[in-house]
């Protein structure tokens, strides 16, 4: 297996963001707030962190713990800062009441992004459908991405989950690349990248001591070393 898998860890600060990158990481995600799993962070920050790295950088639009979009002008404003400060990848994701995604809000966001790539994140695995949303926002501009667990519970309980996903690639729905995070651990890496997953995404994983403490260079090398050896046949 030739194509090198993505390694993007979540940063808080630009301390983060410097470890991240020291240690392999391909692009990060920005976030604030993880004890509400993570919510869009101001634009000082992102701005400190564009000016600390060289990696790609993917921003958070989200306001409150949830999947809810709330204040959808709100966001969109938020989108339209970023990009003035230089933003140029986004992260959202918004289901309605009956787990459905939430279309009129993804839209008007996604139009403030003007064509901007984008991850829908892990409302997907809280949604009422999996295969019916990924359809239902298919041809969103920009959307590029999925980060998924396979489950809400995580890659323990979606495993089978992301293997049959992995093997719909390309088909409609399927096309956007799958980034796998959410419960992950190194021992699921071998069975993913045999399945041709090749996106993987890390947060306390890169953490030795927790949320409270900083992204470890050398624990996103040891994640960086796992996913550059070639799984065995």
């Amino acid at each position: 297996m030739s194509e090198r898998a993505l390694l993007e860890v979540i940063a808080l600060d630009a301390e983060d963001a410097v470890a991240a990158q020291a240690g392999g990481a391909d692009r990060l995600e920005l976030v604030t707030d993880m004890a509400a799993d993570g919510l869009t962070p101001p634009v000082e920050v992102f701005a400190a962190i564009r000016a600390a790295v060289g990696i790609p950088l993917r921003v958070m639009l989200r306001l409150a713990d949830g999947f809810a979009a709330g204040d959808v002008d709100r966001l969109a404003r938020a989108a339209r800062d970023l990009r003035s400060a230089g933003a140029e990848e986004f992260v959202l994701g918004f289901l309605d009441a009956d787990g459905g995604p939430d279309l009129a809000a993804l839209e008007r966001i996604v139009a403030a992004l003007d064509g901007r790539p984008w991850t829908f994140h892990r409302a997907l695995d809280h949604a009422a459908d999996r295969d019916t949303l990924r359809k239902q926002v298919d041809g969103l501009p920009g959307l590029d991405t999925y980060l998924t667990a396979g489950a809400a519970a995580g890659v323990d309980e979606g495993l089978p989950t992301l293997l049959a996903e992995a093997a719909r690639t390309g088909e409609q729905g399927y096309e956007q690349q799958l980034l796998v995070g959410g419960g992950l651990h190194l021992a699921h890496v071998p069975t993913l990248r045999t399945a041709g997953i090749t996106a993987f995404h890390i947060g306390g994983a890169a953490r030795p001591d927790g949320w409270t403490g900083p992204v470890s260079s050398a624990a996103v090398q040891e994640w960086r070393t796992a996913l550059d050896t070639p799984p065995t046949p």
